[in-house]
């Protein structure tokens, strides 16, 4: 009965924690050193679900099986912990999609943390995968470039927090209200950078793998 008792309890307390509006930090213990990615409130469902997989241990053993230099790392693919070398890796997941929740707020930032998804045309809603996330590396952007984005109807006008950041901070401002932005890089920045700088191979997954020890809530 006790032991009924405690799983009851420890469920109770599962269940309230993910009901917070304020989530824990998460920290990725990987093969090149720490990351530490703060969530936001207000993209609940994804943060939900994101903070669920961690606490199942979900990310443990996978690679970033996706590096672009000057763009992001990827990972999230649960095949990809017993993966053969040279294998190519591209869309596990857990089975689901999460609806998208886009943000003015929340743009593609250096170490903005988004959700991948399917392409739009066999994903019109652009609903995220259940599991798959990147970490935005980025590049700068002229003023030119901006306007460009705006003039083409592939952005809303920038605003002057957005500008400042894409020309003088990196980013990538192309994949803004596209891809669902729920939290940020917050330590860790170095570790990012030498994640991306990674040799790959024609598929983008680094020669050498690039692996998530462990990653688990940070208490604040």
């Amino acid at each position: 009965m006790k032991k009924i008792a405690f799983i009851f309890l420890f469920l109770s307390l599962l269940v309230s924690g993910f009901s917070q509006t304020t989530y824990p930090n998460i920290f990725f213990e990987t093969t090149e050193g720490y990351l530490v990615l703060k969530l936001y409130d207000d993209t609940p469902l994804h943060c939900d679900n994101f903070l669920k997989l961690v606490k199942e241990g979900y990310y443990n053993n996978q690679l970033f099986h996706r590096v672009i230099r000057n763009f992001m790392i990827q990972t999230g693919n649960p095949n990809t912990k017993n993966a053969k070398s040279n294998e190519r890796l591209g869309s596990g997941g857990p089975g689901y999609t999460i609806p998208a929740e886009f943000n003015t707020n929340y743009y593609h930032k250096r170490g903005a943390l988004s959700a991948a998804r399917m392409a739009d045309n066999a994903n019109p809603k652009k609903e995220s995968s259940g599991s798959q996330f990147y970490i935005v590396q980025g590049r700068t952007y002229t003023i030119s470039e901006l306007n460009a984005f705006v003039q083409s109807g592939n952005h809303i006008p920038f605003s002057s927090e957005q500008i400042e950041v894409y020309t003088k901070d990196k980013g990538t401002p192309h994949l803004d209200y596209e891809y669902t932005v729920f939290g940020e890089l917050i330590d860790g920045f170095d570790v990012l950078d030498k994640i991306a700088s990674k040799e790959t191979d024609k598929y983008d997954r680094p020669v050498n793998d690039v692996k998530i020890i462990k990653a688990y809530p940070w208490k604040k």
